[in-house]
């Protein structure tokens, strides 16, 4: 291991841990001396999966890895940072999200959301000489629209537009738009404590001058009250010209806390 890869992945580690102190720190802390809360929820998951797939190609590891996410909302605002990591320790991407929650209705509902973001990649450069393997990081600031709309107790439909900005080497300009139906608590046992969700989607997507549609299924099987879940996803490219693989699939094991 070269020496400027390991200060790096120093530098991200300790970044990571104040991340992480403060991301415990608050919710333990969250009462002001008046009585009022800093937060109303907090909740959170680790997952560790078979293979990183994100819906931008560009964008995916394409190995194990593992993700913590966390959530702290006060009113309809939530921040939700994001960390994902290969499991050999690298960095792969960075999220931090802050939503709002537009409108809230018994069926119609409009989420808003932006973030910053990191994505990290492994890349050789030749230094007096010598050659280096070096983690570059690139930056990007996205923004989402959100509707959903409730058939029933169980399925509802929804749409998810994202417009993605670099500052950096490589995507500029990114737009990706979704549509799904989502069947939620299909019971898989009498007791109807097993349960599994189906979300199938179709989606667009656009880099720079390249585009594609996509279809992507998202299965979960859980227990009630129980904090561990299973889940998968599979992509399948429908016509492209943005360079991926034809299909495209993993597992991901889930902790849930709060």
């Amino acid at each position: 291991m070269k020496g400027s890869l390991i200060e790096y992945k120093k530098q991200v580690f300790c970044v990571t841990l104040i991340l992480l102190g403060l991301i415990m720190y608050i919710p333990l802390h969250a009462q002001s001396e008046a009585g009022s809360t800093l937060i109303d929820a907090f909740s959170g998951s680790v997952e560790i999966t078979n293979n990183g797939i994100s819906f931008v190609p560009t964008f995916s590891l394409g190995a194990p890895a593992s993700i913590l996410h966390v959530r702290l909302a006060k009113n309809r605002f939530s921040f939700e940072p994001e960390m994902r990591f290969a499991l050999e320790g690298k960095p792969w991407s960075f999220l931090f999200w802050f939503r709002y929650k537009a409108i809230q209705r018994s069926k119609f509902n409009l989420r808003l959301g932006a973030h910053p973001a990191l994505n990290f990649r492994t890349v050789t450069a030749v230094i007096q000489g010598e050659s280096r393997e070096l983690i570059e990081s690139r930056r990007y600031l996205a923004t989402e629209i959100v509707p959903s709309y409730k058939l029933s107790k169980k399925v509802q439909v929804g749409m998810y537009y994202l417009y993605a900005r670099g500052f950096d080497d490589g995507l500029q300009n990114g737009h990706f738009l979704l549509a799904n139906l989502a069947v939620n608590q299909i019971s898989l046992s009498k007791e109807k404590k097993l349960y599994a969700n189906i979300v199938p989607q179709i989606y667009y997507l656009n880099m720079d001058k390249a585009d594609g549609f996509y279809t992507a299924t998202f299965f979960t099987f859980g227990k009630q009250e129980f904090p561990f879940t299973l889940h998968s996803i599979v992509n399948i490219k429908l016509n492209s010209d943005i360079p991926s693989d034809p299909f495209v699939w993993n597992v991901t094991l889930r902790y849930s806390f709060r």
